[in-house]
């Protein structure tokens, strides 16, 4: 290394790191500005103690002072937030990277190692370091409070899926063998007494796999029993925040345990919002123009965030037409598509989930009625 080199890095005011986070190894680039040839490593995956000896060497390598501050990326992916938590309990400024907001080669074929990827990485820290800020876009890390608050309702989510696969696999089993038979209490004595379409008695091998197959999905529905106990008691006793919201929620007409649970734990209860248009970018209900010289197109809505929110919107925008017909919301549903067909109806109804989350947060963080919205009567 030059002496020129050396004096330009070890003048640098901040030192970068960037982690490309695999299942079995972590790949590392470390560089003191964007001018110098970065540093790559490959650790562990998890090796955290390797890391913090990997960040040392790095500085030593570079002669960066050890008052330099210090910052890292890494996309969010399948790792979470614990390491974004642990960088910053050692004094790391961190981001946690949208993977999908990141600039890439738009060729057919393009090169992709985790060495380039990391290089990349480092690169677009640097820049968004330097002001850069649409570079990509970053991640909100939640508290550990708020992602724990979470888990009861994408358990129930999880529980629904696969309470979904087994009776769709118990149907497509029945059916193979001509059988229709429903999935009631009475399944097993059912099962022991049918024949297959053509007369025969079902083999054994088929009675045995459908009963494990029918243990499996009771298991399942005592445990989603389970749950919404628990959800039900969160909301009607708990004192915390999200529980606050939840109630609050549940006092609007239309509105019942499972979505008031959902919004307030994903989006009201967990997280703030400066105004609408940030609510709706976050569930994705915003519209994603195209305008290119002459050519002007609908792209449709962003679909940013989590899908199922956006799919609890539009079901609970269905729920208020029927259970507010008289607020304002549905009449301009109404005034601007009933006559409409059904492709416009199904644009309008996006608009109406888009208004509809917007009120309902007003609704608990300002306490603003949605405007003529009817609450449920007190019990």
């Amino acid at each position: 290394m030059t002496e020129t080199t050396r004096s330009l890095e070890c003048s640098a005011a901040t030192f970068y790191l960037a982690l490309e986070l695999g299942s079995t190894k972590w790949t590392l680039a470390f560089s003191p500005s964007i001018a110098a040839r970065p540093r790559l490593r490959v650790i562990a995956a998890g090796d955290l103690a390797g890391l913090q000896r990997e960040i040392g060497r790095a500085a030593e390598r570079f002669g960066v002072p050890r008052e330099t501050p210090v910052w890292s990326c890494y996309e969010a992916g399948r790792d979470g937030f614990w390491l974004h938590r642990w960088l910053v309990a050692q004094g790391i400024r961190n981001l946690v990277v949208d993977s999908s907001s990141i600039e890439v080669n738009r060729r057919r074929r393009r090169a992709k190692t985790d060495r380039l990827d990391v290089s990349h990485l480092l690169t677009s820290l640097q820049r968004w370091v330097a002001g850069e800020r649409r570079v990509w876009s970053v991640v909100h890390v939640p508290s550990p409070e708020a992602e724990a608050a979470r888990q009861l309702t994408r358990e129930l989510a999880t529980i629904r899926e696969d309470r979904t696969r087994i009776r769709n696999r118990l149907l497509g089993l029945l059916a193979t063998q001509g059988i229709r038979c429903a999935l009631t209490r009475r399944f097993p004595g059912q099962v022991a007494r049918v024949e297959t379409g053509d007369g025969r008695p079902l083999p054994p091998a088929f009675h045995a796999r459908l009963l494990r197959e029918w243990a499996q999905l009771e298991a399942i529905e005592a445990r989603r029993g389970v749950l919404r106990a628990e959800r039900a008691a969160r909301i009607r006793d708990g004192g915390d925040r999200v529980a606050q919201v939840a109630r609050a929620l549940c006092t609007v007409r239309g509105i019942a345990d499972s979505s008031a649970a959902i919004f307030s734990a994903e989006l009201f209860g967990t997280r703030t919002f400066q105004n609408g248009r940030q609510l709706g970018a976050l569930t994705g209900l915003a519209p994603v123009p195209y305008r290119s010289d002459q050519r002007v197109a609908d792209q449709g809505i962003s679909k940013a965030g989590r899908g199922e929110l956006r799919r609890l919107s539009i079901q609970l925008a269905w729920c208020w037409l029927r259970w507010q017909p008289d607020s304002a919301l549905a009449q301009w549903f109404r005034h601007r598509f009933a006559t409409a067909g059904g492709r416009s109806r199904r644009i309008g109804i996006v608009a109406v989930a888009r208004k509809l989350v917007i009120a309902l947060w007003r609704y608990v963080d300002q306490g603003v009625i949605p405007a003529g919205a009817r609450l449920k009567r007190a019990h």
